[in-house]
């Protein structure tokens, strides 16, 4: 999913601040070495840190369910990662490099999003948006000149870039079949069957109501039927299996 997330800034920059064939856009550390090597205007997103946003967390599972709404699958949910890049812009000339973070500035803030055209496929399936933050101060742990000390290069201009991205890689439990008739078994204590002494079987279709999941349904179906067979009579829309050594 990282080098996913790489791909879509790489478009978002290519189709705004670098058009193809004006520049390079790299992800390399910024170090005296790389920096010596550049022959062409380039923008690098270096990637320096990837934590879990705690926020997001959520606790359970949650039910995935097919066209007809019938529960399937339960999955945990899934974890948050802020992706964070230190942006630079290297030129021969200040300016240039000015001119270059200003387009970079430009392509970002009118996303609070990923578009849905650089959202990578495995996420677009579940149509979630992708939190995109641009220029925001990083967190007190982790200041930008720390940051420049320890890649041991020069403090150059620089925008934070913060991605939050889930990872759909998370345990997945198939469900079994859904309820679909429930049988109860319930025993006169008055009437004609009281004195024989023999339960009756009361059959029912489990009825799933909409919105809620097939199990949930037939519990329901169940706890019904159990009330309304306490009596004598079975309740409304109820089958009554036939006894055996009932004479006809």
């Amino acid at each position: 999913m990282i080098h996913e997330m790489d791909e879509a800034l790489r478009r978002l920059l290519r189709g705004g601040a670098l058009p193809e064939g004006t520049g390079e856009v790299a992800f390399d550390a910024p170090t005296r070495d790389w920096a010596a090597r550049r022959n062409a205007p380039t923008v690098n997103a270096y990637l320096y840190d990837i934590r879990e946003d705690v926020a997001r967390r959520e606790r359970g599972a949650r039910a995935e369910r097919d066209e007809r709404g019938v529960v399937v699958r339960q999955r945990q949910p899934m974890r948050w990662y802020r992706l964070s890049y230190l942006v630079t812009a290297w030129t021969t000339r200040p300016e240039d490099e000015h001119r270059l973070l200003s387009g970079v500035l430009a392509t970002l803030l009118p996303h609070e999003t990923l578009p849905a055209g650089s959202v990578p496929a495995a996420l677009s399936e579940y149509r979630i948006p992708i939190p995109l933050t641009v220029a925001v101060p990083p967190a007190e742990s982790r200041s930008l000149a720390d940051i420049w000390s320890a890649l041991g290069g020069e403090l150059k201009p620089s925008l934070d870039v913060v991605i939050t991205t889930p990872f759909p890689v998370t345990p997945v439990w198939e469900v079994g079949p859904p309820v679909t008739e429930i049988e109860v078994t319930v025993r006169d204590r008055q009437g004609p069957d009281a004195a024989r002494g023999r339960p009756r079987v009361i059959r029912a279709e489990a009825r799933t109501r909409p919105g809620n999941g097939t199990e949930r349904a037939g519990a329901a179906a169940t706890a019904g039927t159990a009330e309304e067979t306490g009596a004598a009579e079975p309740g409304p829309g109820a089958k009554r299996k036939p006894e055996r050594g009932t004479e006809s």
